[in-house]
């Protein structure tokens, strides 16, 4: 079992930043690929960004390329996402997501992930 917290969620101006944060609970993190997805009220849950067990891959989808970064604490079970040139229709609810190494599984799929965070609200605000 795996526990993911979010944090650092809050509102924010278009253009400003935020870093999300998710801290997880399993010893054996470097075991689990990690994901930050994301829905808005009324959509979907769409996939944000990826980031593989040793951080060496990372995946992105095309709307936050060149604004967000995500990342993995080096000392820490933790997951890093940074948002820059936040703009309004960043604005969702961010969940973190991990999914076993074990399985050859799709980053962008949310069925690939096998456990999940609560969320944190983002808002940003023209």
């Amino acid at each position: 079992q795996v526990q993911l917290v979010e944090s650092g969620g809050g509102l924010v101006q278009a253009g400003g930043s935020l870093r999300l944060s998710c801290a997880a609970s399993a010893r054996t993190f470097r075991n689990y690929n990690m994901g930050w997805f994301r829905q808005a009220p009324g959509k979907e849950r769409e996939f944000v960004a990826g980031i593989s067990s040793n951080g060496g891959s990372t995946y992105y989808t095309d709307s936050v390329k060149g604004r967000f970064t995500i990342s993995r604490g080096s000392a820490k079970n933790t997951v890093y996402l940074q948002m820059n040139s936040l703009k309004p229709e960043d604005t969702a609810v961010y969940y973190c997501a991990a999914m076993p190494i074990a399985y050859v599984r799709d980053y962008y799929d949310r069925t690939s992930y096998d456990y999940w965070g609560q969320g944190t609200q983002v808002t940003v605000s023209s």
